[in-house]
């Protein structure tokens, strides 16, 4: 064998070896899992993320997402109960498969496990979910509770059907109807943003007269405050002007009193000192006095008895003939 055969030889399998080498090595994304495949059986031995070596042309591999992910479902059709047929440009499920649960399922629905247990399961909850409802309920009064009602019905199946698997959440967005049926739901929707604008007006009028009536009614308690705060003063004002009234009362019937008590003790107590002196003894003497001070001569044969009374033996001997010239002598020396 020449030299150009040898290098011939070495060169064919040296590329034989790279191409085998090539297809030996693989490489796994971070968040994915391989699954590999020998002779057609799954094996159960699945690998992470990085470079990977397995049999080429034996051995093939599938990698499987392990993270959050978005699958889409386009143009889903969906019959009401009314018989209309509607169809739903686009519907979002995000779900999320934990690794653990990685081989049983593929082993169960293949590595595109999600055909099966999403795709097929949406087209046939929102059918059933149609079938009962009417196109007004679905494309108006249901339409916020679809994605909620998936979801539910999605996971509940999962639950069952393939442990670790869930779903995170469903969207679902505006389905596609007829043009005819959509122009009138625009002016049905029309007339009910109108309605809701008249309401809202009506509304804000009502509010406008209660703001009216609530600032009417803080202007009239404040003017019953005002005045029941003056009335009060004045009422106070009476009630200072009584008692001033009633305090000089009290003063002036104290002074009053002590006067009259004073003019009552001088009184008592000139009756007492007069008590006192008024003796028999004094009392002659002041009748004395007032005779002695009396300028009328008397004539006559009798003397009044005012000038006799006590001095019975003086008047006796006064009465006397013979003692009336020594009297009116007497009488005319004190003249």
């Amino acid at each position: 064998m020449t030299m150009p055969h040898v290098g011939a030889v070495f060169g064919a399998i040296a590329g034989v070896m790279a191409i085998m080498l090539h297809s030996s090595i693989h490489k796994i994304e971070e968040g994915h899992l391989a699954v590999y495949y020998r002779g057609g059986a799954l094996l159960t031995s699945p690998n992470g993320p990085g470079y990977h070596i397995m049999l080429p042309f034996i051995t093939t591999y599938r990698s499987v997402q392990t993270t959050l992910q978005t699958d889409e479902i386009k143009n889903v059709p969906c019959g009401t109960s009314g018989g209309v047929m509607i169809y739903f440009d686009r519907i979002e499920v995000v779900n999320m498969l934990v690794p653990l649960a990685v081989v049983e399922i593929v082993r169960n629905y293949t590595a595109d496990y999600d055909k099966t247990l999403i795709f097929n399961k949406i087209h046939h909850e929102l059918n059933q979910f149609c079938s009962v409802h009417t196109l007004q309920e679905v494309y108006i009064e249901l339409f916020d509770i679809i994605d909620e009602n998936l979801k539910t019905a999605l996971q509940k199946e999962l639950t069952v059907m393939a442990p670790g698997l869930t779903i995170q959440a469903v969207r679902v967005t505006k389905p596609k109807i007829p043009e005819s049926i959509r122009r009138n739901f625009e002016l049905m929707e029309a007339e009910k943003t109108r309605l809701l604008i008249t309401a809202q007006t009506q509304r804000v009028v009502e509010k406008e007269a209660e703001t009216e009536r609530k600032r009417a009614i803080i202007e009239a308690q404040k003017v019953a405050l005002v005045a029941e705060i003056q009335f009060q003063q004045k009422v106070m004002e009476k009630e200072t002007e009584r008692r001033i009234s009633e305090i000089e009362d009290s003063a002036f019937l104290a002074r009053e009193k002590a006067r009259a008590d004073s003019e009552f003790y001088s009184a008592d107590k000139f009756a007492e000192a007069n008590k006192v002196k008024l003796t028999p003894e004094y009392l002659e003497l002041m009748k004395f006095q007032a005779i002695a001070g009396n300028s009328k001569i008397y004539f006559g044969q009798d003397i009044p008895n005012m000038f006799v009374e006590g001095t019975n033996s003086h008047l006796k001997s006064a009465r006397s003939p013979h003692n009336q010239p020594d009297l009116l002598k007497a009488k005319a020396e004190g003249q």
